[in-house]
């Protein structure tokens, strides 16, 4: 690289660093919103806050909460901590995954809803013959065939994208995380029940159709309610829970489908019922409290601590978490008042830190789709039988996908949090890329043996990058990066962008595969994976270990700034560290902690 290209790479660097107007936040700078106010004062406030809420049988907590929020590296320099509170503030930071058993019943037992969605990928198989829609040995009608089978797959992304996802903003509002949750649970229910029972394919797919209305519900709120539940510190390892219960069920029908196809001709009917499964603890489980942000914004402080008491190892992490996050509320509060339902959704896109976060949920979401993993989680038993394997080989291998989805999605719950939800997707992106391209030159092989091993490793491969990366980070991002005016409202806007076109890509795969053939489908959806790529870099900022409030100054980080560092610092910081080899590289950091302590980070330059 020549010196004038590096003497203008420092000149980039140099720009970030300059101090301008907080409130656009060009200079990216992290705040904490209680920096700077004197001790008594901030007391003065503390016990204010109290008596308007009827808290001040707490107060003495909340004093000493909010002193720590204010400064949570100086636990030895608050005279009102006692040596208990040092100790329980301590072993916060070095047992990050000590907590509360009501904390991961929380958040295990909510994505259990992620588990309904197991799909009808071996139902393909069958279902088509008993309504007469088949397509796989041609004849006058395969085409239109081929737009039924995708129209029945597609079918409850399709009403999860249109209805399901925008009910979850005014059900969330009347009826509280818990609720909505519980009432998603019974919907799903029903549906893949009625599913099994249909006699027609139109019955089909209208119960499909109601199934898509609880998916949507559900898959709008229980990310939000896990990210609201849990620490900055761990919030990634648990919220992504909602993948690794999505992976499960995913393989749970898979395995369904492969006890049960030689059962005769109620085949198909089992696999799409089986689905009920995972729903049913859902609804017999809603004993969880309920999201403690979700009251706050509810003007209801009381139930908010309580319920943070059940969710935090003390009392003081209780009242600390609630004074704090009082503190950036009274902030969002005042960006956006969101007050109607047509409000929130207009302020998606017009005001700039919510837009911003829209854009970067959208990003993710899309990019999810365009990486090819649902052409083979809808549709793996149809690739596997193009590809020359029998109904049981094709079956098998669909359940090997499964559980290659679902083992690889663990070593998420520690890099989440560690490696950050940005650097995930660059890294395993370039990878599904070359692994879904290359199985799908595998199908020009001639040999049937070597074909049929060469493609189920690509494809495993491509699984194995798939559920570290792309698979959890898309709905634990959108859960996060909304400020609680427009949380239920965006994650609504987020998950029916992700829905509408899994109903776009489920819908059409059939008819791609018959006019492209294996091989250009998997080859188009590699060329996809770049695509996302390019897009991730430009457009994402990272979010890791940073509080769901914080976040408001991330995203307050104008999107010309974020992609000029991308372009102007990074690139040219990844290039010569990691092509040229300049070990000794340093990369001047985006955002700007100087002068401000936070409750999650303590050195500056943390959580790039």
């Amino acid at each position: 690289m020549s010196a004038t290209h590096l003497k203008d790479s420092d000149k980039a660097s140099q720009e970030f660093s300059e101090v301008v107007d907080t409130p656009s936040n060009v200079n990216a700078k992290i705040q904490n919103p209680l920096h700077g106010i004197p001790h008594d004062e901030l007391l003065v406030q503390v016990e204010t806050f109290a008596k308007e809420h009827d808290m001040m049988d707490i107060l003495h907590f909340l004093q000493k909460g909010a002193l720590l929020a204010q400064n949570p590296a100086g636990i030895h320099e608050i005279k009102e901590l006692d040596d208990a509170d040092r100790e329980v503030i301590r072993r916060e930071k070095t047992h990050k995954w000590s907590q509360p058993w009501a904390l991961y019943f929380t958040v295990v037992l909510c994505s259990l809803a992620a588990a309904v969605q197991s799909g009808s990928n071996g139902a393909n198989l069958s279902f088509p013959q008993e309504f007469n829609i088949d397509f796989s040995n041609g004849g006058p009608n395969a085409s239109t065939n081929q737009w039924i089978v995708g129209l029945i797959n597609s079918a409850p992304y399709i009403s999860s994208c249109l209805i399901g996802c925008w009910c979850s903003d005014p059900v969330n509002n009347l009826y509280g995380r818990r609720g909505t949750i519980f009432g998603a649970a019974i919907f799903c229910i029903f549906s893949v029940i009625g599913s099994a029972f249909a006699q027609t394919w139109p019955q089909l797919l209208v119960c499909r159709l109601l199934l898509g209305l609880g998916m949507g519900i559900k898959a709008s709120t229980v990310p939000i309610y896990a990210a609201e539940n849990t620490p900055a510190s761990i919030r990634g390892g648990l919220v992504m829970s909602w993948q690794m219960w999505t992976a499960f069920g995913i393989l749970l029908g898979l395995a369904a489908n492969l006890v049960l196809y030689q059962v005769g001709s109620i085949a198909w009917r089992l696999q799409l019922g089986s689905a009920f499964i995972p729903a049913v603890p859902l609804a017999i489980g809603n004993v969880f409290p309920e999201s403690p942000r979700w009251l706050m914004k509810k003007m209801r402080y009381k139930k908010a601590y309580g319920s943070f008491k059940r969710l935090r190892n003390s009392e003081l992490q209780a009242a600390r978490d609630l004074y704090y996050i009082h503190r950036q509320l009274e902030i969002e509060r005042a960006i956006g008042k969101g007050s109607t339902y047509v409000t929130r959704f207009v302020e998606l896109f017009t005001i700039p830190r919510i837009r911003r976060a829209t854009l970067a949920s959208f990003v993710a979401m899309i990019a999810q789709q365009m990486c090819g993993i649902n052409i083979i989680t809808f549709y793996s038993s149809t690739i596997f039988s193009d590809a020359n394997y029998s109904t049981r080989s094709a079956l098998l291998a669909s359940f090997g996908f499964g559980l290659v989805n679902w083992v690889f999605a663990f070593p998420a719950i520690w890099t989440i949090d560690t490696f950050g939800r940005r650097n995930l997707l660059l890294f395993t992106f370039p990878n599904m890329a070359w692994t879904l391209l290359a199985g799908g030159l595998s199908f020009f092989i001639k040999n049937q043996r070597t074909e049929v091993a060469f493609v189920s490793l690509f494809v495993f491969l491509f699984a194995a990058f798939y559920s570290p990366g792309e698979g959890p980070v898309p709905f634990t991002y959108s859960a996060e990066v909304f400020p609680l005016t427009h949380r239920e409202m965006g994650m609504s806007f987020a998950v029916a962008t992700n829905l509408f076109w899994a109903s776009v890509l489920s819908l059409t795969f059939p008819r791609i595969l018959g006019a492209f053939g294996s091989v250009g489908a998997f080859g188009f959806y590699a060329g996809l994976n770049v695509v996302a790529f390019v897009m991730i870099f430009f457009l994402l900022p990272e979010t890791k270990q940073r509080t769901l409030e914080e976040l408001d100054y991330v995203f307050a980080v104008p999107t010309s700034k974020h992609i000029s560092y991308q372009a102007k610092v990074f690139l040219p910081y990844f290039i010569k560290k990691w092509i040229f080899f300049r070990r000794f590289t340093t990369l001047k950091p985006l955002y700007n902690f100087e002068e401000v302590d936070s409750v999650t980070v303590f050195e500056k330059g943390a959580s790039h």
